[in-house]
């Protein structure tokens, strides 16, 4: 008689699934159960989403596929700032012109820094997570290296980079620049760089730079007078839509679009990354769709 009773009520819960399965097919619900929820299709070859608070797997396409990051590598070059040992990010660094040598040469984004002036740590932040800057990245990387010259320096601080990475558990991960702008072996993946996201942001430093839209440097020149900067506004047109935070946008030829984003609504967080979209409009949409499936899950 047990045994008759138990083989009812599979067999009610089986029913129960098949009807509720052919009802969500023809869209006869209004609300679906979080977990019931059709993944979205994106135009990105690849892309991730996480629970930001567990850290679990909301979406995954080519996740683990390593593809050019463009400018999202600056992420890991505020990271390796942010975590130095009793850093100041008062502390001002001159200008040079190996970085002005650099952005001409290279036809580089710039925060349109001076030869000569002083920017703080904080205000070099900024002026690289913001408008992209690459003269802000080098300007960095060049301050917390090691060595006697620039390249030496720089290169070092590039391994810090790499170090890192291998210290977040990015696997499918290398560095070989401070800004993304590859020379031959730069390559990350969506996996990796949400995981390192999910790190950055745990800095209220960090937070707070990828979330402003706009900043207004005051730097000091030569002469020792302030020099008023043109504002630097933020490349990432998504800030403040249900709940976007940040973090990173990225271009380039080979790299097509790319963007590293964290997004906070009503307590639910979701942090995430798409890789080599086809256009600013498919990347801003492919984000979008992601974080909006993000919320219904949870």
């Amino acid at each position: 008689m047990i045994i008759a009773t138990k083989s009812r009520r599979i067999r009610r819960a089986a029913a129960v699934a098949v009807t509720t399965g052919a009802v969500l097919a023809t869209g006869a619900l209004t609300a679906a159960p979080a977990q019931a929820v059709t993944a979205p299709t994106i135009t990105a070859k690849g892309g991730y989403l996480m629970n930001g608070a567990t850290g679990a797997t909301l979406f995954s396409k080519s996740a683990d596929t390593k593809r050019l990051t463009a400018s999202t590598t600056k992420i890991m070059t505020a990271k390796v700032v942010l975590s130095q040992t009793n850093l100041n990010l008062d502390t001002k660094v001159t200008i040079r012109k190996e970085v002005s040598d650099y952005i001409v040469s290279k036809g580089a984004s710039s925060a349109r820094l001076i030869v000569g002036d002083k920017v703080t740590v904080r205000q070099l932040l900024y002026g690289m997570m913001l408008p992209s800057g690459c003269d802000a990245a080098m300007s960095l990387a060049d301050k917390f290296g090691t060595g006697t010259t620039v390249k030496a320096r720089t290169a070092n601080f590039i391994g810090k980079m790499n170090t890192m990475a291998k210290s977040l558990g990015m696997t499918n991960t290398h560095f070989d620049s401070f800004d993304g702008i590859s020379n031959g072996s730069n390559y990350s993946t969506p996996r990796d760089l949400t995981k390192l996201a999910r790190s950055a942001m745990k800095s209220t430093t960090f937070k707070a730079v990828v979330k402003t839209k706009s900043y207004t440097a005051k730097t000091i020149t030569k002469t020792g007078a302030t020099r008023t900067m043109a504002a630097w506004n933020n490349t990432n047109a998504l800030l403040g839509w249900n709940g976007t935070l940040g973090i990173k946008t990225g271009s380039g030829t080979e790299a097509k679009y790319c963007l590293v984003f964290a997004a906070t609504l009503n307590g639910e967080q979701v942090m995430g990354a798409v890789l080599t979209s086809s256009s600013e409009a498919n990347r801003t949409a492919d984000v979008k769709k992601l974080i909006t499936y993000g919320y219904a899950r949870i």
